[in-house]
């Protein structure tokens, strides 16, 4: 059997990370463009089942999808000033166009007139153009999605979670009042969180960023957070509510139903390939990645075992019968029948690539009408090895379906459980301190003064920082307290946790 090439997470957690990610063939660094990503095709296949499920859902939301330009005219960010601040030192700027040779040697030919910044975000270039499309109450709500890529010009980059080009969607929305835009903040963080919980297995606490931490530009900022297996948080999606700032930073405005000239109240949203690394860091182990089945680009794969050419053709032959009869009911089915590769080297393969199930078989299952079975996380023996199953070949669509779904929910359960058992409320600073030494950390439910100041002083001190206000059900119930930190009067607990 091939050697182990991931390095366990106890020893280096950031380095199994990248490990998973190289064995399961799901991205790799672009060499030749500093900080962005090749995302391979089985990686490119999870991002695409997110992107069908998601799309399904904001359509049934009332939202359509368009595209925008990717080059922005530098003027455009200049009109709304904090959300220029917020992207600057990010920014990738386009100054010239066309080339020509000279000496043999490819130099860059024209200026242009107004540089143009590569899409960090669509806020600015969407105003420009809501500002034609509405005129009257009737335009509203006016509710966009566009998929696209965004360049931001990162200095520390890691595959997936953050890197210099990445994949997105990007919700834009106006309408009448602010009620109704705050409620379609709301209802688009419901979206994110009912994916994770639904099809990434992975639990989430929606909440309030801070004004530190609130997108530049926004009046208020929500999001979900997901506790990571190191302990650190990650940031898995965002919703924003615009108030009437690019509204009155793009004149886009429209006629009200008393016939009033009033600005729009505007929304945005999204999530993006990072989603990727949320769900190897939330559900993968040392011997690969894990993927739930909802997201798998393979849900089963099927190695026939033989020893003879007789044997061979016997169990091939019923093993794409197999793959056929579970692609009928709606699965994704691989049959390894590889001539090169003993089994134990496709097990190796599949379980790296996160494959939920593997259904093996050979002449001995054929005679009795039947194969084993074992899921990508099995339940263990006596002797501590994963267990196999054996399920008749009558009705095995049924029963592979079955599999897939409990394999789902344990999923959810597994990564909520570690996050129960992660999630802890503090009170004294030296507690909160130990809590977050070294490389440690957790989700902390602590008391804060609402100052920035404190936040910022608490970050200096451990490098935790307050990652949401949680909403209502989503953490302790709110009550007075004492700040962490200076132990001035604070009205609720907050969460802390070191984040990617």
């Amino acid at each position: 059997m091939a050697e182990a090439r991931i390095t366990p997470r106890s020893k280096d957690y950031a380095q199994w990370y990248q490990d998973v990610i190289r064995e399961a063939g799901l991205a790799e660094p672009a060499e030749v463009v500093r900080g962005c990503m090749v995302i391979k095709p089985h990686g490119y296949a999870i991002w695409e089942k997110m992107q069908a499920d998601l799309d399904r859902r904001f359509k049934e939301t009332g939202h359509q999808n368009a595209y925008f330009p990717l080059l922005i005219p530098l003027s455009f960010l200049a009109k709304e000033a904090q959300h220029v601040e917020g992207f600057a030192m990010e920014c990738a700027v386009v100054t010239h166009s066309g080339l020509k040779a000279v000496d043999g040697k490819l130099v860059v030919k024209n200026e242009l007139e107004e540089p143009y910044v590569v899409r960090p975000t669509s806020e600015t270039i969407i105003g420009h153009f809501f500002a034609k499309w509405i005129d009257s109450y009737r335009d509203l709500p006016l509710l966009i999605n566009q998929w696209a890529n965004v360049m931001r010009w990162e200095l520390r980059t890691r595959l997936f979670l953050r890197t210099g080009e990445f994949l997105w969607q990007e919700g834009h929305t106006a309408h009448a009042s602010h009620a109704e835009a705050r409620e379609e903040v709301q209802r688009m963080l419901d979206v994110y969180r009912d994916f994770a919980h639904e099809v990434m297995a992975m639990p989430v606490i929606q909440g309030v960023k801070t004004e530190n931490e609130r997108f530049a530009g926004a009046v208020e900022t929500r999001c979900i957070e997901s506790l990571m297996q190191d302990g650190k948080s990650l940031q898995a999606g965002t919703s924003h509510d615009l108030g009437q700032n690019f509204g009155k930073a793009f004149d886009v405005t429209f006629q009200s139903e008393t016939g009033t000239r009033e600005h729009v109240w505007q929304t945005s949203w999204g999530v993006s390939t990072r989603l990727v690394g949320a769900l190897v860091m939330t559900h993968s182990d040392d011997e690969g990645l894990v993927l739930p089945p909802k997201l798998a680009p393979i849900h089963v794969v099927v190695v026939p075992i033989w020893k003879t050419d007789v044997e061979r053709t016997q169990v091939c032959e019923a093993a794409h019968r197999i793959a056929k009869d579970l692609r009928g009911d709606g699965l994704s089915v691989k049959v390894d029948d590889r001539d090169n590769l003993r089994p134990g080297d496709k097990y190796y393969e599949w379980e790296r690539k996160g494959v939920p199930v593997r259904i093996e078989i050979g002449p001995r299952d054929l005679a009795s009408a039947s194969v084993m079975i074992k899921r990508r996380i099995a339940p263990l023996d006596a002797n501590g090895k994963p267990q196999k199953e054996k399920l008749p070949l009558q009705d095995l669509g049924p029963s592979i379906g079955k599999v897939l779904d409990e394999f789902q929910i344990e999923l959810f359960r597994r990564a909520n459980a570690f996050r129960e058992a992660n999630t802890m409320s503090v009170d004294k600073w030296e507690e909160f301190v130990a809590v977050f030494a070294g490389d440690g950390s957790k989700f902390v439910h602590a008391h804060w003064d609402g100052t920035g100041e404190t936040e910022k002083a608490i970050k200096d001190a451990t490098k935790a920082t307050i990652r949401c206000l949680p909403l209502d059900g989503q953490g302790p119930a709110a009550a007075p307290g004492s700040c962490i930190k200076t132990g001035k009067p604070s009205a609720r607990r907050v969460l802390f946790a070191k984040n990617y």
